[in-house]
């Protein structure tokens, strides 16, 4: 069973959950070697499974739209992991006002666009997409 807990971006909680992930070159590697950030105007989804993380989103909480961008979410069960996550997003974000944007991997186009997204831009590794209203 996958539990997602959701941490403010400068909680120290979220530094001893993720700081070890973030920081492994071979989940920087699923990055496409950009660095994981937050700060302030960040909520971070973080599923934990089997006591150990999983994955995560990190949402940017921007004053004229809401961003995920460089989540993660571990080779075993990756696609249940990304989707209790952008579950979790997708719920707390019903009654937001903003546009929720995501910066999407390629290979998790499909995933997306089954909950609602659509694309608005392309790029060679990564698709800008939107949250059809």
């Amino acid at each position: 069973m996958i539990q997602i807990l959701k941490l403010q971006g400068t909680d120290k909680q979220l530094y001893q959950l993720v700081g070890p992930l973030v920081m492994d070159p071979n989940i920087l590697q699923y990055n496409n070697g950009y660095p994981f950030k937050t700060g302030e105007q960040f909520v971070w989804y973080i599923a934990i499974e089997k006591h150990k993380v999983a994955g995560f989103i990190p949402l940017n909480l921007r004053k004229n739209e809401h961003i995920i961008n460089n989540y993660y979410a571990k080779a075993e069960n990756h696609d249940a992991i990304l989707e209790a996550l952008l579950e979790a997003v997708l719920t707390d974000e019903e009654e937001s006002t903003q546009p929720l944007v995501a910066v999407v991997q390629t290979l998790h186009k499909d995933l997306f666009e089954r909950k609602g997204f659509e694309i608005t831009k392309t790029w060679k590794l990564y698709i800008k997409m939107q949250k059809a209203s």
